[in-house]
């Protein structure tokens, strides 16, 4: 027995496992190398989301916010609610567009660029929110990845499982088919 716990006591002696130990040296440890990944991609994530977060809004910001919201909706209704108004009282319609045709065109020329900077300023605030918004994709990417690599050797897997060993049955069963 001594010669036994001898050898035993060579190879995994003082509680620790010379094997793995010196397998170690060669081979990266799978689990830590699986650590250290999620803690760069948690570090990236975190950075990304304080590149990218929206500031705490004010009460102010938030009243203007919904200012900003109005233009849109007041602008479609009441250009519905100008053909409703010239189905129900055309007389009225008519005493309406012709105050309108009075208004000098340097006026509605102004009108234009106010308009246009609005949706122009529009267009620009969802912009970048769109850049964000692919920031944010970007981020999941290697995340992605990685499913899509194992879940691709899952399905090779799945459509080869028997390669290694030929099945007779399934030999004889195609050479009839032909």
């Amino acid at each position: 027995m001594g010669l036994i716990d001898g050898a035993m006591g060579l190879v995994f002696g003082g509680g620790r496992n010379v094997v793995r130990d010196t397998v170690g040296v060669f081979r990266e440890n799978a689990e830590a190398q699986a650590q250290r990944e999620a803690a760069l991609q948690s570090a990236a994530l975190g950075q990304f989301a304080s590149e990218f977060a929206l500031p705490k809004k004010s009460g102010w910001d938030r009243f203007i916010d919904g200012l900003n919201r109005i233009p849109r909706p007041a602008l479609a209704l009441g250009t519905l609610g100008l053909f409703i108004s010239a189905m129900l009282d055309p007389v009225w319609f008519a005493a309406r567009m012709n105050g309108i045709a009075l208004v000098p065109e340097p006026l509605w020329w102004l009108l234009g660029a106010i308009v246009s900077f609005y949706f122009g300023a529009r267009h620009q605030v969802k912009s970048q929110e769109f850049q964000r918004s692919i920031a944010t994709t970007v981020a999941a990417t290697p995340n992605v990845m990685r499913n899509l690599d194992v879940l691709e050797r899952l399905g090779d897997r799945a459509d080869h499982p028997a390669d290694d060993a030929p099945n007779p049955a399934i030999a004889d069963w195609t050479r009839d088919a032909r």
